[in-house]
């Protein structure tokens, strides 16, 4: 009976490989790049202690 759960559990799936157009590893880097750019900016309000409006010279 453990035997058969844990063959069901397992899946293999093929790592996503870069190519053009809307796919799934296009849809990963542009996450990381987002998850980036947002740490950089809390990173930005938090050591000049300005927004990002305000840094940008919008305020």
């Amino acid at each position: 009976m453990t035997d058969k759960i844990s063959t069901e559990s397992k899946t293999s799936t093929a790592p996503a490989e870069p190519s053009f157009g809307w796919n799934e590893y296009a849809e990963l880097v542009n996450g990381r790049f987002a998850m980036v750019g947002f740490v950089i900016l809390l990173g930005l309000e938090f050591f000049t202690g300005q927004d990002l409006w305000t840094w940008l010279g919008l305020r």
